[in-house]
């Protein structure tokens, strides 16, 4: 057996249980097949097309190993839907098709496709070239001026530790060295920061940053994470990105904010009876929020 055929086996194991392929196949193992696919495969005569593996490429999407490509991700498919389809078989002759458990799954995945097929319909409708165009320029209009800095720190435990450092630091040595020896910031190479605006520093951090000019080292100052240098080495005023550069982002902000209309337009229409109350929060308490601002670094 090849590896790509164990692969795929021990893939087919794990996935059964939670793909709606398998239920799909299971309820066309034996249905007719578009005058157009063309048949891959045979498993004990019930055919496996082109069209199938399409669907199941798109369904199961992220599981597939990232580094096959091309013929081998296809290869890898097909070795699934084969064994799957082997094992649908022995579940149709063991006659669990006729359960009340089947049908209740089936049921269920039966309305999350109708729901996933709905929404990628407003997907496609919504994420035009005018309507992320259109959104990008009022995200850009509505930006407020905002003024980013580039600065060094060194994070150490105590005052004592700090006025050591900057001691250093003012005699002559170069910072980015003093940080490599004594900062306790892992995430911060040489003690580099990179580019950030005010909002994404704890407060006493940002404001100090804020009041600071290109070239001048801080005193100790005390945060949350311990006592802080930072060299302020640039500062310049924040830049609103091209649309080529987040145009991705832009586009599932649409997507996303003309799904969540839908649901909540839906939900004003509709009679909704729950025998529970749902907590503040909840799912069931209020749709979501159609999308969320992209997550902020970690605030030092």
């Amino acid at each position: 057996m090849s590896h790509a055929r164990k692969n795929a086996r021990s893939f087919a194991r794990a996935a059964l249980g939670t793909t709606a392929l398998a239920v799909l196949l299971a309820m066309s193992a034996v249905g007719a097949t578009s005058a157009v696919a063309k048949t891959l495969a045979k498993v004990n005569g019930v055919e496996i097309t082109d069209e199938d593996l399409k669907l199941a490429m798109e369904d199961l999407g992220a599981a597939i190993p990232r580094q096959l490509e091309g013929k081998a991700r296809e290869t890898y498919v097909l070795d699934f839907l084969i064994d799957e389809q082997l094992v649908v078989q022995k579940a149709q002759a063991d006659k669990l098709a006729e359960t009340p458990e089947f049908a209740k799954k089936l049921a269920y995945l039966r309305d999350k496709a109708l729901m996933e097929t709905l929404l990628g319909d407003v997907a496609k409708n919504a994420a035009t070239e005018a309507a992320v165009k259109q959104t990008y320029d009022e995200a850009a209009k509505n930006q407020k001026p905002e003024t980013e800095y580039h600065a060094h720190h060194i994070l150490v435990p105590t005052e004592e530790e700090a006025k050591a450092a900057l001691k250093r630091v003012k005699a002559g040595e170069d910072f980015g060295k003093v940080a490599t020896e004594l900062s306790k910031d892992p995430g911060a190479k040489g003690g580099d920061l990179g580019w950030f605006t005010k909002d994404r520093m704890v407060p006493e951090f940002g404001d100090a940053a804020a009041k600071m000019e290109p070239g001048q080292v801080s005193d100790p100052i005390k945060t949350q994470f311990g006592w802080h240098i930072i060299k302020l080495d640039e500062k310049r005023p924040k830049v609103f990105p091209p649309l080529n550069e987040v145009k991705d982002q832009v586009a599932r902000y649409v997507v996303q904010k003309a799904q969540s209309e839908l649901v909540m337009k839906l939900r004003e229409g509709a009679k909704i009876e729950r025998s529970d109350a749902p907590a503040e929060g909840a799912p069931g308490a209020k749709p979501a929020a159609p999308t969320q601002k992209p997550a902020d670094a970690k605030k030092k």
